[in-house]
């Protein structure tokens, strides 16, 4: 099991990664907001220069929250396109969509549907 620093080091990997097939866009995790549960914590994040300015103009777009997995690590990212309660649930009752980039395991640096 991870200790939430742990995990917290594993977010800042996944957004670094991210970053790595994208933009180069500063990001930076709402420590404030982090949703723990029993299997894990819930990220959210948005860029830097938002974060602390809060000029909506800076605001990243599609940039939903992730989970990881207290268990091994895995990184499960959640949809843009529907609430974050429901997305949970599908979660926890094992149906959440398959998408080819739904989970990211960090000590393989790999994405997966599964």
């Amino acid at each position: 099991m991870l200790t939430d620093e742990q995990m917290l080091q594993i977010a800042e990997r996944y957004l670094q990664r991210l970053g790595q097939i994208g933009d180069d866009i500063e990001v930076m995790i709402y420590t404030d907001d982090i949703i723990k549960k029993p299997y894990g914590n819930i990220y959210y994040y948005n860029s830097k220069e938002y974060v602390l300015t809060g000029n909506f103009y800076k605001s990243l777009m599609g940039n939903a929250p992730f989970l990881v997995e207290k268990k091994a690590g895995r990184v499960v990212q959640f949809s843009t396109s529907t609430i974050l309660e429901k997305e949970i649930e599908a979660y926890e009752n094992g149906t959440l969509g398959g998408c080819s980039n739904l989970y990211w395991y960090p000590d393989e640096d790999r994405f997966s549907s599964k």
